[in-house]
């Protein structure tokens, strides 16, 4: 009698291949199956979903079931399903553990998200993990729960597009989880404009003085507040239904608006 293959688990992030975080991850998830990592060759944190459609891309062999890719996150994903595992799929994909949060509207920018969304997008069900930290990063604490999550999500049947983004706090053992809705918070909006030697102006973007509204059930209040690790679900399908139903009273001067079924 054949003993059942354990289960294949791809890894990816968006902190590259090399990355503490994503080691932490390995680690946590190799007692629950097969694991592989397929990873960018370097940082390519807040590419979002960006993808290579223009250069040819290049993988390198680090070692056995690990490869880094010169491309993007969503890149390493497409490759890892679509070429590298192509003939035997992974049966969930896990991206991080990010070095910092994605909390909130940080999923929109995410490359950590970005390629657990790639994979969902490609049928394998995706969880995304990150430390809401700053350095120096344990990553103890997220990995034990990465392990709880991943060993329950691989214990029953998972929706082909399911995508997961966790945040677990740092500095804490959080005491548990909440199932919880993406929050807003902003980083500030600061632009600061400055001279090159050759006299032409640049510009830095993106702030520094942190602040999110407190919405009760948002993953910054599990996470900020009651110091607790998010769980929180995510779709790919971006229609606002709400709005379709406004739209519907719009007048269009010289056109006839018909239903989307063609009626």
């Amino acid at each position: 009698m054949s003993l059942a293959r354990p289960p294949r688990i791809l890894v990816s992030n968006d902190d590259g291949y090399f990355s503490e975080g994503l080691r932490a991850l390995v680690e946590a998830v190799t007692p629950l199956g097969e694991v592989w990592v397929v990873a960018p060759d370097r940082e390519q944190s807040a590419t979002s979903h960006a993808i290579s459609l223009h250069r040819p891309l290049r993988i390198q062999e680090i070692r056995e079931r690990w490869y880094a890719v010169d491309g993007t996150p969503a890149d390493s994903a497409y490759l890892a399903i679509n070429h590298i595992l192509k003939d035997d799929r992974p049966q969930l994909m896990v991206s991080g553990i990010n070095h910092g949060p994605n909390l909130a509207d940080d999923v929109m920018y995410s490359g950590t998200v970005a390629a657990a969304m790639e994979g969902a997008l490609l049928g394998v069900p995706a969880i995304a993990f990150s430390l809401v930290s700053r350095a120096p990063f344990d990553f103890g604490p997220a990995a034990r729960f990465a392990r709880a999550l991943v060993a329950s999500a691989l214990s029953r049947p998972l929706p082909k597009r399911m995508l997961l983004n966790v945040n677990i706090p740092g500095g804490v053992e959080p005491d548990g989880y909440a199932i919880t809705r993406l929050g807003r918070h902003t980083y500030g909006y600061a632009v600061s404009e400055k001279v090159d030697p050759r006299g032409r102006k640049y510009y830095w973007i993106g702030g520094n003085e942190y602040e999110h509204e407190d919405i009760p059930g948002s993953d910054c209040n599990a996470v900020h507040r009651d110091n607790r690790a998010s769980v929180t679900p995510l779709h790919l399908d971006l229609t606002d239904a709400r709005q379709m139903t406004d739209l519907g009273g719009w007048a269009l001067e010289g056109f006839q608006r018909f239903r989307p079924d063609g009626g």
